[in-house]
C-alpha cells in the first residue's frame, strides 16, 4: 500500500511541474479544491480567482478565453469557448468565418451537473446554474436558472432563505459539517443521523427486501 509520504510527494510534484496527472489522479485523489489549484497552475486561463472548486469531471474547450472570479464551484460541466460548426461551414461554403467568444464567471458562482456554458456569456456574480441547463446569455447578478435554454427561475437569496428554514428543524442542524468554514463531504456521523432521519432506525446498509414475482 502506497504511504502518506509517497502521496505527499507526488502531490507537490504534479502541482509543481504538471507532470504524471494520471498517477496523480488515480493514487493522490484531489478533491475539488486541490484539483482547481493544479488548473490555476498549469491550464492557462485567463484568470482564476480564489477559493475556487472544480470537480475532475469539467471540461473547459477553450481555458484561454475562461475568467473566473472567487469561490466559483464548478461540477460535470461543459465550458465552450468555441462553435465547432464554424470549421465544416468554411469548408463546405468556402467562405472565412470565425465564433469564439468568453466565458465569464464572476464571483460566488456555482455550475450544475451536465451543465453547457456557450462562448460569449457572463455569469454572475453571486448566481447558480442549475444542473443540465444549457446557458446562451448573459446570466443576471443574483440569479437561478435552469433549462434549456436556460431562464431565471428564482433568486440566490430566496434560495437561501429556503435553505436555512429547513435547516431549522433537521436533526443535524448543529453538527460540525454545517458550519461556514468546513467545506469537507458529509463524514460518518452525519451520515448515521441523516439516514435514521430519513429511514428510520433500520440499518444504514440493510439489504432491499426482493418480491417474489407476481404468479402467472
Amino acid at each position: 500500500m502506497l504511504n502518506f509520504s509517497f502521496r505527499k510527494f507526488l502531490s507537490a510534484y504534479t502541482q509543481r511541474t504538471n507532470r504524471l496527472r494520471w498517477l496523480y489522479r488515480r493514487v493522490c485523489r484531489p478533491d475539488g479544491y486541490e484539483w482547481a489549484k493544479l488548473l490555476r497552475r498549469h491550464s492557462g486561463f485567463h484568470a482564476m480567482g480564489e477559493a475556487c472548486c472544480i470537480q475532475q469531471n469539467v471540461t473547459f474547450t477553450d481555458p484561454t478565453y475562461v475568467r473566473m472570479g472567487n469561490n466559483v464551484h464548478l461540477t460535470g460541466c461543459t465550458i465552450f469557448g468555441h462553435d465547432g460548426s464554424v470549421t465544416m461551414i468554411k469548408q463546405g461554403w468556402n467562405i472565412a468565418l470565425d465564433s469564439v467568444g468568453k466565458v465569464d464567471i464572476r464571483d460566488n458562482v456555482f455550475i450544475g451537473h451536465q451543465a453547457i456554458i456557450m462562448p460569449g456569456v457572463s455569469i454572475g456574480p453571486n448566481a447558480i446554474v442549475a444542473a443540465g441547463a444549457v446557458v446562451t446569455r448573459d446570466v443576471p447578478c443574483g440569479a437561478i436558472v435552469a433549462g434549456i435554454p436556460a431562464r431565471p427561475i428564482g433568486s440566490v437569496d430566496a434560495h437561501i432563505e429556503k435553505l436555512q428554514s429547513r435547516l431549522d428543524v433537521l436533526p443535524w442542524r448543529d453538527h460540525p459539517n454545517m458550519q461556514p468554514g468546513h467545506l469537507k463531504p458529509a463524514d460518518a456521523s452525519l451520515d448515521e443521523i441523516r439516514l435514521a432521519h430519513f429511514f428510520g432506525k433500520a440499518a444504514p446498509h440493510a439489504p432491499v427486501p426482493v418480491l417474489a414475482p407476481a404468479m402467472q
